[in-house]
């Protein structure tokens, strides 16, 4: 008896390794030292003594049940995005910088050229962030999940000065809310969308006509990152109010977050269109639609909060980065809470 033969393939895990450094080498910002392979990841810290008060961000998250998708449909390169997504950007929310991010890969049985297109996914994550890889983990739990099953999750920390904070502090009535595209569910809400769907490749490579694509494309499109519009904000010269990152909980737990007491967010539901993917979720769930936008961006990923001086600004620097801004509401006086209208 052997390792291997218990379950555990270690040549599997040195493969791996080998096929992914590629993919990591995209990531490499000059702070990272030595290379991957070490017993921990390694990130001078020396720019971060040019701000005033630095302070550390971090942020941990998965993908959910959204694997599930990249099992049934065999694609497996962009799972990856979605789980730096969901850390970054709730750095970046908070006004802050990522500097790096590790992954975390638990499988049935360590398939090489699954797991570095699984890596893949994360450095096209990282490169959108301008993140870097600086380590991960590859665990095989043989007995403990089925082979062809696997889930990600991931770390990240980031940086800002204490002074540029998005705190929430400066919210105040008249402020204008600006929400930013999203591309579709991004990865909150998967167990209720595996209840409406039926989860085999028939049904998710069924072609529908609102959608301009399968369902199974529509529902696995990455996270969107929103980590250079927001850093083209700044770059604007814009001071941001307030931020909140639409996940799971949708507007109606997420908006709140950022608001302080005494302050009321008003969305006009109108003001922006709601994607077709949500449309065709609540017509064949019969979902209720304030049940949609408790659980759902419904197209929208992210919300700042602005000076209605700085909108035009704001709106432009958001284009610049690629990124599609809408204006959706306003900050009014009142209990801290929001109204969809």
């Amino acid at each position: 008896m052997d390792y291997k033969k218990a379950g555990v393939d270690i040549e599997a895990g040195y493969r791996s390794v080998e096929l992914m450094k590629e993919h990591v080498k995209r990531t490499m910002r000059e702070e990272v030292l030595g290379g991957l392979g070490g017993f921990s990841g390694a990130f001078s810290l020396a720019k971060i003594r040019e701000m005033e008060e630095p302070v550390l961000l971090s942020g941990t998250d998965g993908c959910g049940t959204k694997v599930k998708l990249a099992f049934i449909m065999d694609k497996h390169d962009t799972i990856g995005i979605d789980a730096v997504a969901m850390c970054v950007n709730d750095i970046a929310c908070a006004g802050g910088e990522p500097l790096f991010f590790l992954d975390y890969i638990a499988c049935g049985k360590n398939y090489p050229e699954k797991i570095a297109s699984i890596v893949s996914g994360v450095a096209e994550g990282c490169c959108q962030s301008d993140a870097a890889l600086i380590g991960g983990e590859t665990a095989e739990h043989p007995g403990l999940m089925p082979e062809d099953e696997y889930d990600l999750a991931g770390f990240a920390v980031g940086v800002v000065d204490k002074k540029d904070m998005i705190t929430g502090e400066e919210l105040k009535a008249g402020d204008v809310l600006i929400g930013m595209a999203s591309t579709g569910v991004h990865s909150n809400g998967f167990s209720l969308v595996r209840k409406v769907f039926e989860m085999t490749k028939e049904s998710l490579d069924t072609y529908y006509e609102e959608l301009g694509t399968t369902l199974g494309e529509a529902l696995i499109a990455p996270t969107r990152i929103y980590v250079k519009a927001l850093k083209s904000i700044r770059g604007a010269g814009v001071r941001v109010h307030a931020c909140s990152h639409i996940t799971g909980g949708g507007f109606y737990e997420n908006v709140p977050r950022m608001l302080k007491e005494g302050t009321h967010a008003v969305i006009e539901k109108d003001s922006y269109p709601v994607l077709p993917i949500f449309r065709l979720l609540a017509e064949k769930g019969n979902i209720e639609e304030k049940m949609m936008y408790n659980t759902y961006n419904m197209g929208l990923g992210m919300i700042v909060a602005v000076d209605p001086a700085d909108v035009e600004k704001t709106m432009e620097a958001i284009r610049a980065a690629g990124d599609t801004p809408y204006v959706v509401g306003r900050i009014e006086a009142g209990e801290k809470g929001v109204t969809l209208c």
